[in-house]
């Protein structure tokens, strides 16, 4: 059980939650500040002090006064003419992220709402009530607006979520689990809408599934060294040292432990030792070890932005520190600002996919050396009936398709803007956009990898028949390919060895074979 404070989620809790059905609920801490926060938005909406969202309209509509028996109605309006996302809906799993990270943010006690509001989201997550939330629709300022509308729609009663499968109105679905729709307060539906939810839940599960490709590539790397007869002495860990970057040494420790042992390096080392491989084999540490720290960086982001507050206005119910420039009450303080901007996250995403692509464009290059007889000294395509066999030959095109796309996805979202709400929200992030192109960069990487895997077992096969014995990890990981995809002996459909190596690839299950 996950006790929600608003102060201390982690990416894998959020995965706990989304894929793996783990509960939440409102820690009581949590649950006493929103309590003391909603008293401050009540006063406020019961005085004739304007506060954005509140008493006021929204956006570029700020300026508008909105009568306090209008107040209601405001909140409903909002969510409801805000849903204008389009294109294909988020699968199930991200769904639930947003769920999770909505409620986290509101546990802070910082956006003014009732404790109900997340005792709600974590109701739908708890009995499986998925609100259809399309893809894409959102800017990044002045939040993940649009998604978070259809996030919100179901809790009171509107839009369509997914309930065991089948997809209903909000309000069949709040029936189907004996839910009441709920009616939104004074700044409540503002609070559902202001954040950052899409973006951060997007990017929260690529940066996991990315941690675990850039394990697995060492895997899959080490593999293609020992197929092409490659040296490790570029490995050494007093040469890793010289440039101390933190991802390449690890991957070159990683690629030491991989093939320690291996009959097949022992001719490389001593005098006799092959000078330089090509730069796809002899500078993995350096290639994924750039990559990895970048998906560190991007880490830290998001653990920062998944325990903040991203509404707008934000409460202080302690004001009595606040800037003097804030509006204060008897209560608490009210401060309009920007935390909904999404450009933190937007520059770590872009900066991720980056970092992703670079996994594959590398392995790509180290298929495209196995399958050459000219550089590997392999059989042609890795069959050994050339000709009469394509072999591998075509693995290599659909590699060299999926990188070529990801140099189009890798352009940076954030370096666009298009100002919005009658030019009030005149600076956008694109955060969304960065966090879905990232998503995509890795599941075409996560396929380029288990392409490389296919084409160095096959190679391994060849390599070891004499009875040379790979490093020990370099074995087991053969092993495991072995277990579910035979040798290629003659061609066959490669569908299904390729979707066999994508499960070995983003299931992670190689990943104990590198060392703690």
């Amino acid at each position: 059980m996950l006790h929600l404070t608003g102060h201390d989620l982690t990416p894998e809790d959020v995965e706990a939650v989304a894929r793996h059905g783990a509960a939440a609920d409102l820690d009581p801490a949590a649950r006493t500040r929103m309590a003391v926060s909603r008293a401050t938005i009540e006063r406020l909406a019961a005085a004739d002090e304007p506060v954005y969202g509140v008493t006021t309209g929204f956006g570029d509509l700020a300026n508008v006064r909105i009568a306090p028996a209008d107040v209601r109605r405001l909140q409903e309006n909002l969510v409801i003419s805000h849903a204008v996302g389009v294109g294909a809906a988020h699968d199930r799993e991200t769904v639930r992220a947003m769920l999770l990270l909505r409620a986290n943010t509101l546990a802070r006690g910082q956006s003014g709402c009732r404790p109900e509001l997340v005792d709600r989201l974590l109701d739908f997550l708890r009995l499986g009530v998925h609100p259809v939330v399309p893809e894409k629709g959102s800017v990044g300022a002045s939040g993940d607006l649009a998604p978070l509308a259809h996030l919100a729609l179901p809790l009171i009663g509107r839009g369509r979520a997914e309930v065991g499968g089948e997809e209903l109105t909000g309000a069949a679905a709040l029936e189907r689990v004996g839910l009441a729709p709920l009616v939104l307060e004074a700044k409540e539906g503002l609070a559902l809408l202001n954040g950052t939810q899409q973006m951060t839940a997007v990017g929260t599960l690529a940066l996991i599934d990315a941690e675990r490709l850039a394990g697995t590539a060492s895997v899959v790397a080490a593999m293609s060294t020992e197929a092409l007869l490659g040296t490790d002495v570029a490995f050494a860990a007093m040469y890793q040292a010289a440039r101390p970057h933190p991802g390449q040494r690890r991957t070159a420790a990683e690629l030491r432990y991989l093939l320690r042992d291996s009959q097949l390096q022992a001719g490389h080392h001593g005098s006799a030792h092959r000078v330089q491989d090509p730069y796809s084999v002899r500078c993995v540490p350096q290639v994924h070890g750039a990559s990895r720290d970048a998906l560190a960086y991007t880490r830290g982001v998001l653990q920062i932005e998944l325990n903040s507050a991203t509404d707008n206005p934000l409460v202080f119910p302690d004001g009595s520190d606040a800037d003097p420039t804030a509006l204060a009450t008897a209560g608490g303080t009210v401060i309009s600002g920007g935390n909904f901007h999404g450009q933190p996250v937007a520059l770590a995403m872009d900066f991720a996919k980056l970092a992703i692509a670079e996994l594959g464009s590398i392995s790509e290059r180290r298929t495209a050396l196995l399958l050459d007889h000219r550089l590997s000294g392999l059989p042609s395509f890795l069959t050994a009936e050339a000709g009469l066999h394509s072999g591998f030959m075509l693995l290599q095109y659909t590699a060299a398709a999926l990188v070529s796309e990801n140099k189009v996805l890798v352009h940076p979202a954030s370096a666009d803007s298009i100002p919005t709400s009658a030019n009030q929200e005149d600076h956008v992030s694109m955060g969304s956009i960065a966090a879905r192109h990232a998503r995509d960069v890795l599941r075409n990487v996560e396929t380029v990898v288990a392409l490389e895997l296919l084409c160095a077992g096959q190679s391994l096969d060849f390599r070891t028949a004499d009875g040379q014995r790979p490093g020990v990890g370099v074995a087991e990981a053969h092993r495991r390919l072995r277990e579910r995809v035979a040798h290629l002996t003659s061609d066959r459909d490669p569908g299904r060895d390729i979707a066999a190596a994508l499960d070995l690839v983003r299931s992670g299950s190689m990943l104990d074979l590198l060392p703690a």
